[in-house]
């Protein structure tokens, strides 16, 4: 386990902003950090020196993120600062654990299970009521709840709303009201939960049983909250019960970023803080050290109107200008865009550091086409999961085996598992062409990479515990492949040179934005997919689909690059 630094130490490698909110140690803070600026440093820093300062003792600190990924990169920073004991959950699973622990105290019997995915539970609601839904329905319908619970609306209060909310999978409000009833029947009389159940329950049972809240209180004594301006009432709700009356809440997010309202969640909790809580102190982030300038110029130009925060200050090389380019048809942009993947690949750009990014997932047809067409790795973020790809599972089962037997005292980490690899096929020298052969390769490569990140004398036994936790934190390696996202999959992440495809009227804003708020919420998408990109940036768009029936017009955000 790695040593705390001395305290003055971890401030060492920190900027001014960044100081100042690691040294805030004490009552309501919050950081109001950019794009860029170093926010998971600064809150780790924070945490880390604030255990050597001994104001914290690590196992009563609660870090909560929203995505698994979040939470064990976060966890992964803290344990290299020394700070290991440090409590890093999401929302859900720290609501679980407590769900969990409790349920069987008070009602006798273990706690319902969740289920696996609200679809199916939905659709056999649907053929009871006589509605056949495809896939697309039941998505849009789960959705649709997930808005609802977060929001903390009872199915009469989302009637009483039901005007102003979109038609759900063509269903009239009365179908849809029905829909949810039957849903919520059926997991009732399964004994299951919903992931939204499980924050809902866990409230009111922290709120009944004063044994239990009082249990939590003296868990948890101090909070950090990331991504805060993601919030729904829902998780404020929560952790408002698990703040009780304490204030030692520390909380950063960029209201710039706020791009999941369609979810529930709102930035309005950020924005309202320091009314919140009174001494509350307000920090800023606002220098870049992600993107070059001529990036950074683009994003102030783009969230200039209203914005929170300080414009951001880059620190980095002026770089290149923004470049957009206007294509013919959409089979044309995917073209030049495969063409200049593969330049990129070619100039020696590595496969992770590349990323193109689009709307919705329906723009990337094309573009894998034409990826294929020049054998161009690619993996599509949100598809098969690298903890449950076949290759990976038997080599954690050899792993956990060596671990069993105690391994080879004469070997290194690195031999031990790069000999399991070879066992499966891998070999250090990637196979000449795109397919499956190469991608086993590849995943097996992102395991060996994995070594390099821990410790020297890391046993195998705390490899495969590693593992494990990782798969259970569904915190992935980087592939050596192209990354094909969703700008709203990819917040979060970063790479050299970013590709943003399919910049036009109808899915940039998307179609269905009618409101102000709604373009408001396309327009701060846009700037989160603006500052992906590390050193080089280009936008595309096309005239007509590949048909050529269907005009478009360029997006309005156009306008803020040039």
């Amino acid at each position: 386990m790695n040593e705390i630094p001395e305290a003055e130490d971890l401030l060492e490698k920190l900027d001014d902003e960044q100081r100042a909110a690691a040294e805030s140690l004490i009552g309501p803070t919050c950081i109001l950090a950019g794009a860029g600026t170093g926010k998971t440093r600064t809150i780790t820093h924070r945490i880390a020196y604030g255990i050597a300062r001994g104001y914290y003792t690590a196992n009563r600190v609660l870090a909560l993120t929203y995505t698994n990924r979040a939470a064990g990169e976060l966890r992964q920073r803290l344990r290299d600062l020394g700070a290991a004991g440090v409590q890093v959950k999401t929302f859900h699973a720290a609501a679980l654990s407590q769900l969990e622990f409790f349920w069987p105290q008070y009602a006798g019997v273990p706690a319902p299970a969740v289920i696996d995915s609200k679809l199916r539970v939905i659709a056999d609601a649907g053929k009871r009521l006589g509605l056949h839904l495809d896939q697309v329905a039941l998505k849009e319908i789960a959705s649709e709840i997930e808005w609802r619970k977060y929001s903390m609306l009872s199915l009469e209060q989302y009637r009483e709303r039901g005007a102003s909310r979109p038609v759900v999978a063509g269903l009239s409000l009365d179908q849809h009201i029905a829909l949810q009833e039957a849903y919520e029947e059926d997991k009732i009389r399964a004994q299951r939960l919903d992931w939204e159940d499980v924050l809902l329950l866990t409230i009111g049972m922290l709120r009944a049983e004063p044994m239990a809240l009082d249990h939590v209180h003296q868990q948890y004594r101090f909070f950090t909250v990331d991504e805060y301006q993601d919030i729904s009432p829902l998780q404020h709700a929560l952790l408002d019960v698990w703040l009780g009356d304490r204030d030692d809440l520390c909380v950063v997010g960029d209201p710039n970023q706020t791009i999941y309202s369609f979810t529930g969640a709102t930035s309005d909790f950020l924005r309202e803080f320091e009314s919140r809580h009174d001494g509350a102190k307000i920090l800023q982030l606002t220098t870049n050290y992600r993107s070059t300038k001529s990036i950074v110029e683009v994003a102030n130009r783009v969230v200039r109107d209203g914005s929170l925060i300080d414009p951001l200050t880059a620190v980095g090389e002026t770089g290149s200008p923004v470049d957009v380019r206007q294509f013919e048809t959409n089979k044309d942009e995917a073209a030049w865009i495969a063409d200049a993947v593969a330049a990129d690949l070619r100039a020696g750009v590595k496969p992770s550091e590349i990323a193109v990014l689009y709307r919705v997932n329906g723009q990337s047809e094309t573009l894998e086409e034409a990826l294929a067409e020049k054998q161009v790795a690619y993996q599509l973020r949100g598809g098969e999961r690298f903890f449950n790809r076949p290759e990976i599972q038997r080599a954690m089962t050899a792993i956990r085996a060596e671990a069993a037997t105690g391994g080879h005292p004469s070997k290194q980490l690195f031999e031990i598992v790069s000999d399991v690899c070879r066992s499966l096929g891998w070999s250090p020298r990637q196979p000449d062409h795109a397919g499956p052969e190469r991608d086993q390769n590849d995943s097996l490569t992102a395991l060996l990479a994995i070594v390099d990140e821990l410790p020297q004398n890391t046993t195998v036994a705390q490899f495969a515990a590693e593992l494990d936790e990782r798969k259970r934190s569904q915190h992935e390696p980087v592939s050596a492949a192209v990354t094909l996202s969703t700008i709203h999959a990819a917040k979060g992440l970063e790479w050299s040179v970013v590709y943003l495809l399919g910049v036009v009227e109808g899915y940039l804003p998307i179609g269905y934005s009618t409101t102000e708020a709604d373009v408001a919420e396309e327009r701060r998408l846009f700037y989160v997919a603006v500052t992906r990109a590390k050193k080089r940036l280009t936008i595309t768009h096309a005239k007509r689909d590949s048909q050529g029936s269907r005009e478009r017009r360029p997006s309005r955000f156009l306008s803020f690059v040039n």
